[in-house]
């Protein structure tokens, strides 16, 4: 079974390229982000909650996190495998989802980093926010504060994955089509 954590900045192009390698390699794509949407938009208790966090570039509290993802794997028991896109984003929620993981005989099979510049990532958003209708992709000091959160809180993830000898760093920079080559390889030489 392939689980693979798909993992960068804000505007690194994760959505996109997870999307790609769950088809490419019949994975479940599990988005934090697309699950919260969801939920902002049907107005739940849960996205009433998130939206406070998402609006001033913060990060949702990791239980809210780890219960939605336990519900996402358990919905796809016969899965060839998982693309977690935006999840793990703390220490925490990496060693919750190993835990998740263990308990179902799974385990993580390597966490792909993108590693795009930050001028990029900022006019990345900037022109995802044009489309998106997304308010946090709007306006560029959220941008910047969601970079800042992600270096503060999310790459110590690097670390982690690194010492337990699955961290596979991948260049970000490119079109599309590039990256997806760089990933496809890098998931190969798994």
């Amino acid at each position: 079974m392939l689980n693979l954590v798909l993992f960068g900045p804000p505007g690194a192009g994760k959505g996109t390229q997870a999307e790609f390698l769950g088809k490419n390699f019949n994975l479940v794509h599990i988005s934090t982000g697309d699950l919260l949407r969801t939920e902002i938009a049907a107005k739940t208790h849960l996205g009433i909650e998130a939206k406070k966090n998402i609006d001033k570039g913060e990060l949702v509290p990791d239980s809210v996190v780890v219960d939605m993802i336990k519900g996402k794997l358990n919905a796809h028991p016969t899965a060839n495998g998982f693309i977690f896109d935006g999840f793990p984003r703390t220490v925490a929620q990496a060693e919750a989802l190993d835990l998740i993981l263990e308990q179902n005989g799974m385990e993580i099979s390597g966490m792909l980093c993108l590693q795009v510049e930050k001028q990029e990532l900022i006019n990345r958003l900037l022109n995802r926010g044009l489309t998106s209708g997304r308010s946090d992709d709007r306006d560029q000091s959220i941008i910047e504060n969601r970079i800042s959160v992600y270096e503060r809180k999310t790459a110590p993830l690097i670390e982690f994955y690194k010492s337990k000898g699955k961290y596979i760093p991948v260049e970000g920079m490119g079109t599309v089509e590039e990256i997806a080559d760089k990933l496809v390889q890098s998931v190969k030489a798994l």
